[in-house]
C-alpha cells in the first residue's frame, strides 16, 4: 500500500513543484537546475559512496559488523538514484541522504525496527542442519573433507570382476 501512493504521490508531488518553481522563475532556469542537481548529485554520490566503500573494506579488515557501511551504501545508492531522476522533491530527499547525520538517523530509525535473527563472520560450515564456525589451519594445509568406514573384504585367490587378469 505505501509503495502504491508512493508511485502516486511522488509524481503529483513533481508536477505541482515544477508548475510552481516554472512559473516563478521560467522554463530555461527550472530545466538548469534540473540537470545542475544531477551532474552534482552524481559527483556527490561518487564521492560520498567512495568514503562508504573504504568504511565496508575497514570493517571487513578489522572483523566488525558491516551493517552499518551496507546500510549506508544503500542508502547512497539509493539517493543517486533520486538525484538522477528529475524533479525537486527527488533531488530534495536524494541530497538530505548524501548528508551522514541524516543517514545515521534513518539507520538508527531503521535498526530499532528490525530484528537480526543470525550473524557470522568469516567462514562457516554446515553440520546437521547447524552453521558453526570452521577452524581454521593457519598453514593451509588441511584439505576439508567426509568419509565412510568401510569394512575390510576376506581376501580370496580370485581376481575380482572389476580388473581381470591376463588371459
Amino acid at each position: 500500500m505505501y509503495l502504491f501512493l508512493a508511485f502516486v504521490l511522488v509524481p503529483i508531488i513533481e508536477i505541482a513543484l515544477f508548475i510552481q518553481v516554472g512559473s516563478a522563475i521560467g522554463l530555461i532556469p527550472t530545466l538548469l537546475i534540473v540537470v545542475l542537481t544531477a551532474i552534482l548529485g552524481t559527483w556527490l554520490v561518487r564521492n560520498q559512496g567512495q568514503l562508504a566503500l573504504g568504511q565496508l573494506r575497514s570493517s571487513f579488515q578489522h572483523l566488525s559488523d558491516p551493517t552499518e557501511p551496507l546500510a549506508h551504501g544503500a542508502m547512497i545508492l539509493f539517493a543517486g538514484a533520486l538525484l538522477l531522476t528529475p524533479g525537486f522533491f527527488t533531488d530534495a530527499v536524494g541530497f538530505s541522504l548524501l548528508v551522514p547525520r541524516i543517514r545515521i538517523a534513518v539507520f538508527n530509525y531503521l535498526r530499532a525496527r528490525v530484528i537480526v535473527a543470525q550473524f557470522h563472520m568469516g567462514t562457516t560450515q554446515q553440520t546437521h542442519g547447524f552453521t558453526h564456525p570452521r577452524q581454521q589451519d593457519p598453514s593451509g594445509d588441511t584439505i576439508d573433507g567426509e568419509f565412510h568406514e568401510v569394512k575390510p573384504s576376506k581376501p580370496s585367490d580370485k581376481p575380482s570382476k572389476w580388473v581381470e587378469g591376463p588371459k
